[in-house]
């Protein structure tokens, strides 16, 4: 890795302070997981690191009549460990997700949402959108076989997020500070596809952290089902994280998220369609698991993912059919 300024600041202010004096020439450091492979490969080359595990602010899980707030620097074992995050069972589920326990132990929330993409031609140093020096895209004619199949007319890279299909499920807010102050946006519209190798696939600034996850005090079921070559430490091929508000035994609103299919966590509209005003059951499960993979345009090597995707959102809804409450 290129040799460069360490920044170990206290308060959320002086971590900003540097950002801004650095503009898009920082990178911040919260568990590391991913920032130090990005560095030995020469993917990001910054002039600052700005460590920011020891801002205690950033940390804590705390309930309100509004909701939850979790911190960005909260850990995966501390999201296990929560009474009021069991509450969400989409969220839990994507949690265990991740084998390994060191990555529980030192991968926080906020670094699993800013995570860069897993694309293997990204990873290479070919950039966010995978072009050769003809401007075609490689993955469109090399090895695709983990690359998307939804939203993917320019970019073919998959969102790396395991929490950002159910916190986008769970309809979440993400608060995002700067030296001048503090801004909020749902969790779907933090995710973008970029559209040159200049961007990025977040809607995060360059002068910006991501400090807190509000989840909304609504009452919901969740699930969430992962679909995986092995349950090793990797990432998943196809996930489905579902969370729907019940009037009497019939669904009044449904949010059907997939995952690893798409450059983003993907809304499933028809699905959610399917499961209004109706009752979960068998049938309509049925439907509108088929109904969420409407659309879809899959490359040479990842049909499959179509079919992943489609059973992922029938186990989901089947366990939240088995839920009470």
């Amino acid at each position: 890795m290129e040799a460069f300024a360490y920044a170990s600041p206290t308060t959320l202010p002086e971590a900003l302070a540097l950002l801004a004096d650095q503009w898009g020439e920082a990178d911040v450091l919260t568990g590391g997981t991913d920032l130090l492979t990005l560095l030995k490969d020469y993917i990001h080359t910054p002039k600052r690191v700005v460590n920011i595990k020891g801002i205690k602010e950033l940390g804590g899980i705390e309930k309100s009549a509004a909701g939850l707030r979790i911190g960005a620097l909260v850990t995966l074992d501390e999201l296990l460990g929560s009474a009021e995050v069991a509450a969400h069972p989409c969220l839990v589920a994507a949690v265990r997700g991740v084998a390994s326990p060191q990555m529980r132990n030192m991968g926080t929330v906020g670094g699993d949402l800013c995570q860069r993409p897993r694309c293997w031609y990204f990873r290479a140093g070919y950039g966010i959108l995978a072009k050769d020096k003809d401007g075609r895209t490689l993955a469109r004619e090399g090895d695709n076989r983990y690359h998307a199949v939804f939203g993917n007319s320019g970019a073919c890279f998959v969102s790396a997020s395991s929490f950002g299909p159910p916190l986008v499920a769970l309809n979440a807010r993400l608060k995002l500070a700067s030296a001048k102050g503090t801004r909020e946006l749902p969790a779907e519209k933090f995710f973008v596809t970029p559209q040159s190798d200049s961007e990025r696939e977040i809607a995060l600034a360059p002068n910006e952290i991501l400090t807190d996850i509000l989840i909304p005090g609504d009452a919901v079921r969740s699930a969430t089902y992962e679909v995986r070559q092995r349950e090793t430490l990797d990432w998943p091929l196809a996930t489905a994280s579902v969370a729907v508000t019940m009037k009497g035994a019939a669904v009044g609103g449904a949010r059907v998220v997939l995952g690893h299919v798409a450059p983003v966590p993907w809304r499933a509209a028809a699905a959610e369609k399917a499961l209004a005003g109706r009752a979960l059951s068998t049938s309509v499960i049925e439907k509108a698991a088929q109904a969420a993979v409407e659309g879809a345009t899959p490359l040479s090597g990842n049909a499959y993912k179509v079919q992943l995707a489609r059973v992922a959102v029938k186990r989901a809804l089947t366990e939240i059919a088995r839920q009470k409450g």
